[in-house]
Order: C-alpha cells, then structure tokens, then sequence
C-alpha cells in the first residue's frame, strides 16, 4: 500500500510587501535555482506574513504495484541508472532515466525486491533503449550497496569508438594536463570542450551514488567543482576530480573527491573516494544534465 502524509507548517517570516500566503509543494525549488531552498521573496514594505508549506511524505515501506510517477519506483529506478552508468558509461556516454513504464516490490527474506520496466536515455546521442531491471536493497543494520540486474534493448546502439579514440590519444600524448573548475558555472554554462570531463565525472559519480543508495535516497551529480588531470599511468587517463552530489530527499549537496581513471579499452574505474565535510554554508550550484 502507498501511503501519502501532508503535512502542513505554518512558519512565521518577515518579509516586504502586503500580506501573503505562500504554498510551496515537495521540497524547494531544484538545483541551478537562482532562489535558495529556504529563501522568501522580497518586497518594498515590511510587514508578517505566513508561510504555508506542503510537505509530501511518502511511505517508504511499499510493496505490491507501485505507481511509476511516485518516489518509491523513481527512487529505485535511478539506483538502475546508476548501475548502467557503472557498466557502460564514457566521456561520450552518458545514460539517464527517460521514464518508468511499471514495477513493483516485494519483501524478500531481509531484502526489498524491485522489478521494473524503465526507458533509459543515453543523452549525448539522443538514443533510448527499453530496459527491464530487477534490484535487492539490502535490509537490516549498516550500509551496503544495492544488488542490481538489468538488460536493455537499443540504449547501446551509438558508436561511440571514435570520439573515444580520438579524445584518449589527445589526452595521454598531451604535455598539457588539462584542468576545469565550476562545470557548469552558475548559469549552467559550460564551454564545449569541457563536456566530455563533464560527462566522465557524471559517469564517476554514479560509482558514489551508486554504492551511497538505499530506499530513502534519491541522488544525481550537480556540479564538477574542479578536476585536474594526472600523468598517465599504465594506458590510463588519471583524473582528480571533485564532484558535488545532490541528494534530493534531503536537499543536501555532498561534496566527494575521486581518484579517476579511463581508457576504451578498460573503462571508468573510480580508484579512490574521500568524503568531505559538510559545507553549510554552500550555495546549492546549477543542474544540468548535457
């Protein structure tokens, strides 16, 4: 059964202008928003007002026939984006949820039990493919990476070899590390050359979020704070990069520092993670996801 709370929490605020009620649905606005999450517009004349915000709860716990439009099969179904990301991602692939076509859960001895349909995106090509996953969350204490299988039709089919080639020959006879910061900026820019480091962290961070996921997280990249390229060792591409991580159950922007690395031939591993401390007084940055 899929249970819904509302709740309702009338917060006094100061604010400009004439009396008013505000009410603001989920969690704040998204991330790339030029207004903070617990931001009030402002006007000329000060007087009270109140805010009324709607909160939307939803029962974690759910099995059965879940609605595809709800949190409980989105939630899982981006655990399953994470995973092909893991498998198959590249600077030049970069695979997305499209939609979730049906899916359901079940208990499992201490385990919850996911089966879904989904259409997945590879977004720099522009390429769906139709995908059917089933994935475990692991129950009882501590924290432990979800187990995840799936097979798609179709999302592959973009031949992305030479572009691959061609930006790994670059980058390993290069003399020149390359190196970027705030990808996107804060109007969600970034110059042409930077996608593929874009795109490669993306597909980085997914070996984070990935591993970081439960039934009560909801997780993509929102920002490349800087990245720096190393020498090449041993055919590889070697990359520092820090990443922020939107959680957005929570709203929380998690900061990572990752030791990368790439080639075609052995893909993207993620040799190193270190989790750093909490930045409360961070702007949340611009979300983009080309």
């Amino acid at each position: 059964m899929d249970w819904t709370l509302l709740i309702l929490l009338v917060v006094p605020t100061l604010v400009h202008g004439n009396s008013t009620v505000t009410v603001r649905t989920g969690s704040g606005p998204p991330v790339g928003s030029d207004q903070h999450p617990n931001s009030v517009p402002l006007s000329e004349d000060t007087q009270t007002t109140t805010e009324v915000r709607e909160v939307v709860v939803e029962e974690v716990m759910t099995t059965g026939v879940l609605n595809p439009s709800h949190y409980p099969a989105r939630r899982a179904a981006t655990v399953v984006q994470h995973y092909l990301n893991t498998r198959y991602g590249s600077p030049y692939r970069w695979i997305f949820l499209s939609k979730v076509h049906s899916g359901s859960a079940e208990d499992v001895a201490e385990m919850r039990k996911y089966q879904l349909e989904l259409t997945m995106q590879e977004t720099i090509s522009n390429v769906s493919g139709q995908c059917s996953a089933e994935l475990l969350f692991p129950g009882g204490e501590g924290q432990s990476a979800p187990q995840v299988q799936a097979s798609c039709e179709g999302l592959l089919q973009s031949n992305t070899t030479a572009q691959e080639e061609a930006f790994y020959q670059q980058h390993r006879a290069s003399n020149n590390m390359v190196s970027g910061t705030d990808i996107p900026d804060s109007y969600g820019h970034m110059e042409p050359n930077m996608k593929p480091f874009w795109h490669l962290g993306g597909v980085a961070s997914s070996f984070i979020m990935l591993r970081e996921s439960n039934e009560s997280t909801l997780y993509n990249m929102a920002q490349v704070a800087n990245f720096t390229q190393l020498e090449t060792e041993k055919d590889q591409l070697r990359f520092n990069y820090h990443v922020l991580l939107h959680e957005m159950i929570s709203q929380e922007i998690i900061h990572w520092k990752l030791l990368v690395t790439w080639s075609p031939e052995q893909g993207v591993k993620v040799l190193q993670s270190e989790l750093q401390p909490k930045c409360h007084d961070c702007e949340a940055p611009p979300n983009t996801t080309n």
